[in-house]
């Protein structure tokens, strides 16, 4: 008998993994994800990602999207109240669901809020790709054919140049002492839009990059109109 459960989804490629692994193993089944939106800028938080860009992802993969609508400027409690009533319109749509997962690798303080926000309202939080090598998962992804773009970058983690690169084994191969090959300390981030878990790869090109509060490098990814058609 499998579990149902719900994915914390970014768009990038650690929850990507995550998915990969729930999706293998029998005891659970995925029925959808889940994605905080800024309201204000239809875009994914954090990553920047554009919402269309998301719901073509969410479609290429097969699964229904939960979202969580946030208006910006925010609060985290405000955060904490829009995820809670996600939640409850989740359980409405699958009565007997209560588990979470997430890509988290190993940043404990992370996973302990995960936890916690989670437990307040009677659901649980599953980590499939916790304590994992990251060098090793960072090769894996590449080797199994994913594709991935960076699309956020910390300048003051990495260099700016990054943003925007492929994530693969060229950009591995040169990646400097003390960032992690996932990003997992908030180094980069990345948009998943290819691979063996996309029905079909998503048809983008790149638009502008800009930085935004002296700090984070974004580059922009549009769907490409024209490319679909042809």
């Amino acid at each position: 008998m499998t579990t149902e459960i719900l994915l914390a989804w970014s768009g990038g490629k650690d929850c990507l993994m995550a998915l990969q692994r729930l999706q293998a193993d029998p005891q659970w089944q995925v029925v959808g994800l889940l994605t905080t939106v800024n309201r204000n800028y239809q875009r994914i938080a954090m990553h920047g990602v554009q919402r269309d860009v998301l719901l073509a992802q969410t479609a290429a993969l097969g699964l229904p999207l939960v979202e969580v609508m946030l208006d910006w400027p925010g609060s985290n409690e405000a955060y904490e109240q829009a995820h809670a009533q996600a939640l409850v319109e989740a359980r409405m749509r699958w009565p007997g669901i209560r588990h979470c997962a997430f890509g988290d690798l190993f940043l404990e303080d992370v996973r302990d809020y995960r936890v916690r926000q989670l437990g307040r309202e009677n659901w649980r939080a599953v980590f499939p790709l916790w304590g994992e090598d990251t060098a090793e998962l960072s090769r894996r992804f590449v080797g199994e054919g994913h594709r991935a773009m960076l699309c956020c970058v910390d300048t003051q983690q990495l260099d700016a140049e990054y943003c925007g690169r492929a994530y693969d084994a060229a950009l591995l191969d040169t990646l400097p002492a003390g960032v992690d090959p996932c990003g997992e300390r908030g180094e980069f981030h990345t948009l998943s839009f290819a691979g063996p878990l996309f029905r079909q790869p998503l048809k983008l090109r790149r638009g502008e990059s800009v930085l935004r509060d002296g700090r984070f490098q974004f580059t922009d990814f549009l769907l490409d109109e024209h490319a679909a058609k042809s």
